[in-house]
């Protein structure tokens, strides 16, 4: 069984166990999303294409869901894109499973529920920082909250993140260490 972090878990028998290299999209923008991913090893992005310039929406973890999650619930076409950074192998949950189980166990309901909700306020609270914050508040904020991701994930893919130019984040980080 697969525990989610709410103490829940899925049976493995509903679950497929996937190994993918890196660079594997898993999920296309355009197409309908119909898998609900959990990350047992390495790095996931989601970013969506705007006039040609990949922006990178969000990173995903070992321990973390993964799926565009519109896509997923109310079938329209997914509007982002997810691709493995690092190889993943990942627990497959397929849609009709997850609304079972949804509809008939109030823990995965529970989890669920408590997920999305802290992915709301994750969303709300990345987008005001966007929004309100200067370039090198974003940077700093980040590599206290996440030092990991530094390791991990290729520095343009961190910039786009961050709302800025791979130029803009060296700058950023060369300040810093004169500063430090």
């Amino acid at each position: 069984m697969i525990k989610t972090s709410m103490n829940g878990s899925i049976d493995n028998a509903l679950l497929a166990i996937k190994e993918f290299a890196p660079k594997t999209t898993l999920v296309t923008e355009g197409d309908v999303a119909t898998e609900m991913m959990f990350i047992n090893s390495g790095c996931i992005r989601a970013w969506y294409n705007a006039d040609g310039q990949e922006i990178t929406l969000q990173f995903f973890f070992e321990g973390d869901s993964v799926t565009s999650l519109e896509s997923f619930l109310n079938n329209p076409p997914s509007n982002i894109n997810i691709e493995t950074l690092e190889h993943c192998q990942l627990s497959i949950l397929k849609k009709a499973d997850f609304l079972h189980l949804l509809q008939t166990d109030a823990v995965i309901k529970n989890w669920f529920y408590t997920t999305a909700i802290q992915k709301l306020f994750t969303h709300t609270n990345r987008l005001l920082s966007l929004l309100k914050n200067k370039p090198f508040d974003r940077y700093q904020q980040l590599l206290a909250s996440r030092p990991d991701m530094f390791q991990r994930i290729p520095q343009h893919y961190i910039a786009s993140y961050l709302g800025i130019t791979p130029v803009s984040l060296s700058r950023i980080r060369n300040r810093r260490n004169v500063v430090s």
